[in-house]
């Protein structure tokens, strides 16, 4: 098991947000697009990385810390977002999970199925992509949301 470093590392995020319409359609000028660069920790624990940092306003949920835990193996993420607001969102491969999500304005529970996994991480850093779609309790999708990560070590 590896120690944590204390942001250590630059993690560069970008967020593809594809709205669905009351159809099932996704249009591409639809599309939300946001990017973050903070700094952060990577820790190996077992088979899975955990990366760590503390969100901004860039993102809406500053005061907020989130940790990120991908399986080695691509096979499930976990999405923990703790503070002002909290949620947990799981996402496996093909899998649909019951998941609790917290915005300024109340709670809610989203479903979240995996679409890939692609994780590409060591000790000292890397990439990693997932994607994922949401629905609402009635299984309408909501959203098709890729985060694509780069952690790259600083001394």
């Amino acid at each position: 098991m590896s120690k944590a470093t204390n942001e250590n590392y630059i993690i560069r995020i970008k967020s593809y947000i594809d709205q669905f319409d009351s159809e099932g359609n996704t249009k591409e000028e639809d599309r939300d697009h946001i990017e973050l660069m903070t700094r952060g920790s990577l820790v190996k624990k077992g088979e899975s990385f955990y990366i760590t940092y503390k969100e901004t306003q860039t993102i809406g949920f500053e005061g907020c810390t989130t940790t990120i835990k991908i399986a080695e193996d691509g096979s499930r993420v976990a999405l923990l977002r703790f503070g002002r607001t909290n949620s947990q969102l799981l996402i496996e491969r093909e899998r649909r999970n019951l998941c609790h999500y917290e915005t300024e304005v109340g709670s809610l529970t989203l479903g979240v199925t995996g679409d890939g996994i692609d994780c590409n991480l060591t000790e000292k850093g890397g990439s990693a992509v997932f994607s994922y779609l949401l629905d609402a309790d009635d299984a309408r999708l909501v959203s098709r949301n890729t985060l694509e990560m780069t952690v790259q070590h600083v001394n």
